[in-house]
């Protein structure tokens, strides 16, 4: 086998082994209560939308067709409706766990206001927590930096209503 089909089976034996289970072991329902609360804390503070997406794994075809976490993410981006918000300042945190990949993807408002190299740092720190095993504490912390690039970026003022759900999306 050459290199990058053995890492395309790697990959693939990954997301194989990777479900629900794994999510529910990392996210347990008490620590979905506690995002979901500082995502709405953190909408009180910014006029702005914030969405966490887990996706425990990739079907088996999307693996071996190379589909790249950031594509994924782009697609459950446009899923959930977040480039549908009035403002057009929508964020997805996306989580794909047999990677332990993550990404951010900011709407077109969201996007013009923060730096990317800011949304880059906070996905590498959540990666590097997620590597330690803290989901907790790193995804908590990644909420709330979020949040504050957003309040920075997006005043509350005269904010929209909450467009989108606050708890996190199970895919």
């Amino acid at each position: 086998m050459t290199l990058p089909t053995q890492r395309r089976v790697a990959r693939l034996w990954r997301h194989f082994r990777h479900d629900r289970t794994h999510v529910r072991r990392a996210f347990p329902k008490s620590l979905l209560d506690q995002v979901e609360t500082r995502i709405a804390d953190g909408e009180r503070r910014h006029g702005a939308q914030l969405r966490l997406a887990i996706e425990a794994s990739l079907p088996p075809a999307a693996v071996w067709r190379g589909v790249r976490p950031r594509t994924r993410a782009l697609q459950v981006f446009g899923n959930l409706g977040i480039w549908d918000t009035e403002a057009n300042n929508g964020v997805l945190l996306y989580v794909l766990l047999a990677d332990r990949s993550v990404e951010i993807v900011a709407d077109r408002a969201a996007a013009r206001a923060i730096d990317e190299a800011q949304w880059r740092a906070i996905t590498a720190e959540l990666a590097a927590a997620f590597r330690k095993g803290d989901y907790a504490e790193g995804t908590l912390r990644a909420v709330d930096r979020i949040g504050e690039l957003l309040a920075k970026a997006f005043p509350a003022g005269d904010a929209p209503a909450d467009e989108l759900p606050n708890r996190p999306a199970l895919l």
